[in-house]
């Protein structure tokens, strides 16, 4: 069958409004072990400035991060037939993303969230619309992307599972959202099994598999137990982990051009790079290269989308990294 598309991202779309607070307004407390961003209980803060950012969303951006890059893109969501639907609509076909599978539900709501940016990290407070989720016919592209999705869904995913089994030519990467993770891997036994590549954040795997564990080296081995091909941990600015199965590496961060202004959207540009370089053929050591750019280039501006690098621009950097800028193996 002929691939319609390179690349399919399945998960639900939403519009972020950035609320940038500053000191005195807001301060982070970490006298309870964690960092906690606080403000005055019932009282009227002051904040500097809002950006809205429309047609964002894991799936979303690494849709976009896909188009930037230059692969035939689409995405498959649910949007309500309301202004910020439509808004949502404009900005995936200005940035050449198919909505050939997005539906269309008038008389629901878009997702709206709210992101508490404060210094250059961000809090963010999250609703997802109950909508009717069904999984078009996507023909048979060589990928699909899944990650976030609203609760209630697990019929959608057993869908989604036994349309991947079915076609079997394509290639799987679950970058695991907020609800799927709290639904546990038991849940998704299945897709785990099926997926040629997943990648989360540290504190993601921990709670995946249930663990403190902070050992990566054992998070990527319990990790890839559960069935999936390839396992990519990252661990932010520290950098990223990799294990195919035989060999595990460890990935240094691409340094930082200037000072990051916004974090939103790091996770997403790094793991969506790394499957678009994998859809380019290229081997997960370069895949490992290419990811951090993008990241790194998305922090130094506001939202997840703004700062996604096309590929000439990636090769760019890749041509003035530093000496050491490649993956190192791990011991086993």
């Amino acid at each position: 069958m002929e691939h319609n598309y390179d690349f399919i991202a399945i998960g639900d779309i939403t519009t972020d409004a950035f609320i940038r607070l500053a000191d005195p307004s807001a301060h982070i407390d970490i006298d309870r072990g964690t960092r906690e961003i606080c403000m005055r209980f019932a009282d009227k803060i002051p904040y500097e400035e809002v950006y809205v950012v429309p047609a964002v969303g894991n799936s979303a951006n690494a849709a976009v991060s896909a188009a930037r890059l230059g692969l035939k893109s689409a995405l498959v969501t649910n949007l309500g037939g309301d202004y910020f639907g439509t808004e949502c609509l404009e900005g995936l076909k200005k940035d050449n993303v198919s909505t050939e599978f997005v539906a269309v539900h008038k008389d629901s709501k878009t997702n709206y969230h709210y992101v508490l940016w404060f210094d250059s990290d961000r809090t963010i407070l999250i609703k997802h619309e109950k909508f009717t989720y069904n999984l078009p016919d996507i023909n048979n592209p060589r990928w699909v992307y899944l990650s976030s999705v609203g609760e209630g869904t697990e019929e959608f995913h057993a869908k989604v599972e036994k349309y991947l089994i079915q076609h079997p030519g394509i290639k799987l990467a679950f970058q695991p959202g907020t609800f799927q993770i709290k639904m546990g891997a038991k849940a998704f036994a299945g897709l785990y099994k099926r997926t040629d590549i997943v990648i989360c954040n540290k504190e993601e795997s921990q709670r995946i598999l249930e663990t403190k564990e902070a050992d990566i080296g054992k998070l990527l081995l319990a990790m890839s137990e559960l069935g999936p091909k390839t396992v990519v941990i990252t661990d932010g600015p520290k950098g990223a982990y990799a294990f195919d199965g035989k060999q595990a590496w460890f990935m240094r961060a691409y340094p930082d051009i200037a000072q990051p202004f916004e974090r939103t959207g790091a996770g997403d540009a790094f793991t969506s790079t790394l499957v678009v370089a994998l859809a380019y053929g290229l081997e997960l050591t370069e895949a490992l290269r290419w990811a951090p750019i993008n990241s790194m280039s998305v922090v130094q501006s506001v939202g997840a989308q703004k700062g996604l690098l096309t590929r000439p621009e990636i090769e760019a950097y890749l041509a003035k990294a530093p000496k050491d800028y490649f993956p190192v193996p791990l011991e086993r």
